[in-house]
C-alpha cells in the first residue's frame, strides 16, 4: 500500500471512529515541502459540522492517527487547519527496489485487464496527403491508444473513411482534368479542383500504365488517385509509427436496408419530418437552435447518418470502452449522432469523445499559411522528414489537446537542451552513458545494494518523482490527456540532470556506487517506460 492509501485509509479510519461519514477530502501534495510531503484539508470540511476551530479538529485527529513510522516519518497541522505528512526517507529508498522489479506496478496497470477497447482516429478520407492537423489527431490517438495497453485494455486502433461522396467525385475529376492537360488538351479547370504536384503524379502514373487515350469519366481516375492517395497515407502513418487494425469504409454501413430501418426507429420516435424533399433529424428536441439534415432533398445521405450507422454497428461490436478523437469542426456534429443512438435504445456511456484543437505551423515567427485545396501545406510527411519522427510525436502532444498547438519549426530542428525531446533523450542516453563507464571499472548493478547510501537530498527528490509515475499513469488513464505524461518526464529529466551535476554515481566507495548505479537504472527504466507510451525512443548514445 502506498502512503496516499495507508493515509487515507487511517484518516477514514479515525472519523468512523468520531461517528463522522461522507467526509470527501482532499489529500494532495503539500503546496510548500517544508510542512510535509502530503496534506489534506479534512479539518476544515468539518469545522461546521463539529462547530469547532479547524487547527482543534486536526489535532484531535492527528492524535488518534496511527501510522506506521517506518512510511510516515512526521505529521503537523498547521494555519488554517491542513494536517501535513512527510513520507520517510527509507520508503523512498525502498521504492527503488521496486521499481526494478519488472512485475511491479510501474511496468502496466490492471484496470483494463480483460477488457477491450477501440480508438477512432485520422479517419481523412483519401483525398489528398496528410496534412500536420492529421499528425496531431494521429499521435494523440495513437499515444491514448497506448495508454490504455498501458492499463491492460485489448485495444484496436480505427480507421473510418469515405471513398465515395461529392469530396470524392471531384478529386476523380482533378486527375481526370490533369491527364487531359498531360496529354496536351485544354481543360476547363475548376477552381473547386484539387490543385496539389501530387493530382499530377497520379495523372503521369495513370498515362504510363493506361495510355494516353481515356475517355471522359472513366473511373479508373478516381480508383487509381484513392489507392494510391491511400497507400501514402498509411505509409505516412507508418513513419511516425501508426500502425491501425481497422481499416472501415464508410460504403459497408450505409446500405439501403440500415438507412431504413434507422430512419423506422427514428419515426417510431417522431424524430425525424420530410421538408423541400429532405429529411429532417429533430435535434431542436436536444437543444440544438436548429434541426439537421440525414438526407439531402436529392437522396444523398448528409454525414450525420453515415456516423449515426457507424457508431451503431461500433457498440455492436460490444466494447467495454469506445474513443473518438475528433477536430474542433466535429464539435457541432458529434453529439446529434449520440443523441440519436440514446433515442433508439444504446446505452453510450461507454463512449469517450476527445476533441482536439488545430495546429499552426510558426517558422522564423511567422506563420505557415495551409489551404488543402490549393496544396499550399506542409504535408506530415514533410514535416517528419524536416525534423523526425521522435519530435513529431512530443511536439504534437506537449500541449493540451484543447489548446491551439504553435508547432515552432526553429525549435523543433535545435539539437541542444532548448528541445524538450532532446532534453529527455538525452537525460536517457546520459544514464546509459554512466551505466557503461561504470562497468568498466567493474561496477555494476547487483541485487544486494544498500538503498539507504540514497540519502542525498537530489536522490530524495529524484525518488519522489519516481514514485509518481503509477498515480500519474492513473490520472492519465481518466483524463486521456497525454501531455500530462510529457510534463512529468521533463520534470523526471529535470530532477535527474540535478542529481548529475550534485552527486558522482562512479567514486572510490563502490557501495554507493553500487546504490547509486541501481538507482540510476531505476531512472531510466521509467524515464525509458514513459517515453515508450508516447512513442518516442529511448537512445542509448547522442
Amino acid at each position: 500500500m502506498n502512503p496516499k492509501e495507508l493515509i487515507s485509509q487511517a484518516l477514514n479510519k479515525v472519523l468512523s471512529e468520531m461517528k463522522i461519514s461522507d467526509v470527501n477530502f482532499d489529500l494532495s501534495p503539500s503546496k510548500d515541502p517544508k510542512f510535509g510531503d502530503l496534506s489534506t484539508n479534512v479539518a476544515m470540511l468539518l469545522t461546521k459540522r463539529l462547530e469547532n476551530k479547524p487547527t482543534d479538529i486536526a489535532n484531535k485527529i492527528v492524535d488518534n492517527l496511527v501510522l506506521d513510522k517506518n512510511i510516515i516519518s512526521e505529521i503537523n497541522v498547521t494555519q488554517p487547519g491542513f494536517i501535513n505528512f512527510r513520507i520517510s526517507n527509507a520508503y523512498y529508498q525502498s521504492i527503488v527496489k521496486t521499481i526494478l522489479d519488472k512485475n511491479s506496478n510501474f511496468y502496466f496497470g490492471e484496470i483494463g485487464q480483460d477488457k477491450t477497447a477501440n480508438v477512432e482516429f485520422v479517419s481523412a478520407n483519401p483525398t489528398g496527403p496528410l496534412s500536420v492537423g492529421h499528425g496531431r489527431q494521429a499521435v494523440i490517438g495513437d499515444t491514448v491508444a497506448n495508454i490504455l495497453q498501458w492499463h491492460g485494455y485489448d485495444v484496436e486502433r480505427e480507421y473510418y473513411y469515405n471513398d465515395g461522396g461529392k469530396q470524392m467525385r471531384i478529386l476523380g475529376k482533378s486527375v481526370e482534368g490533369r491527364y487531359y492537360q498531360e496529354v496536351g488538351e485544354d481543360v476547363d479547370w475548376s477552381d473547386d479542383y484539387y490543385q496539389g504536384e501530387y493530382i499530377k503524379d497520379i495523372a503521369k502514373e495513370i498515362i504510363n500504365k493506361h495510355g494516353n487515350d481515356l475517355q471522359a469519366d472513366d473511373p479508373i481516375f478516381r480508383k487509381i488517385a484513392e489507392e494510391k492517395i491511400f497507400g501514402n497515407i498509411r505509409e505516412t502513418l507508418e513513419k511516425i509509427g501508426i500502425v491501425f487494425d481497422i481499416f472501415s469504409n464508410e460504403k459497408n454501413y450505409i446500405t439501403q436496408e440500415a438507412i431504413d430501418n434507422l430512419l423506422a426507429e427514428l419515426s417510431n420516435k417522431d424524430l425525424i419530418y420530410k421538408d423541400d424533399g429532405a429529411t429532417w433529424f429533430k435535434t431542436t428536441k436536444f437543444g440544438k437552435e436548429q434541426d439537421r439534415v440525414l438526407i439531402k432533398s436529392s437522396g444523398e445521405p448528409a454525414y450525420r447518418l453515415p456516423d449515426i450507422l457507424y457508431h451503431k454497428d461500433k457498440f455492436d461490436r460490444k466494447y467495454d470502452l469506445l474513443i473518438d478523437i475528433f477536430g474542433t469542426d466535429h464539435i457541432d456534429a458529434y453529439p446529434d449522432v449520440i443523441s440519436a443512438l440514446e433515442e433508439i435504445g444504446y446505452d453510450t456511456s461507454s463512449l469517450k469523445v476527445l476533441i482536439h484543437q488545430f495546429v499552426t505551423l510558426i517558422k522564423a515567427g511567422e506563420k505557415v499559411k495551409m489551404s488543402t485545396r490549393k496544396a499550399d501545406f506542409v504535408t506530415l510527411d514533410e514535416l517528419t522528414h524536416l525534423v523526425g519522427k521522435d519530435v513529431v510525436r512530443y511536439f504534437f502532444i506537449m500541449r493540451g489537446m484543447n489548446t491551439h498547438l504553435n508547432f515552432d519549426l526553429e525549435l523543433a530542428q535545435d539539437q541542444s537542451d532548448k528541445n524538450p525531446v532532446y532534453y529527455l533523450q538525452y537525460a536517457h542516453a546520459r544514464i546509459c552513458n554512466i551505466i557503461r563507464h561504470g562497468e568498466q571499472r567493474g561496477i555494476s548493478f547487483k541485487d544486494d545494494y544498500d538503498p539507504a547510501l540514497l540519502k542525498h537530498t537530489s536522490e530524495i527528490d529524484l525518488i519522489k518523482i519516481l514514485a509518481q509515475f503509477p498515480d500519474i499513469m492513473e490520472t492519465v488513464l481518466e483524463s486521456l490527456e497525454p501531455r500530462v505524461i510529457a510534463n512529468y518526464l521533463q520534470s523526471l529529466a529535470t530532477a535527474f540532470h540535478k542529481f548529475y551535476t550534485e552527486c558522482h554515481v562512479i567514486t572510490d566507495d563502490i557501495e554507493l556506487s553500487q546504490a547509486r548505479i541501481a538507482f540510476v537504472i531505476a531512472t531510466k527504466n521509467i524515464l525509458a517506460e514513459g517515453l515508450k507510451i508516447l512513442g518516442i525512443a529511448a537512445p542509448e548514445r547522442m
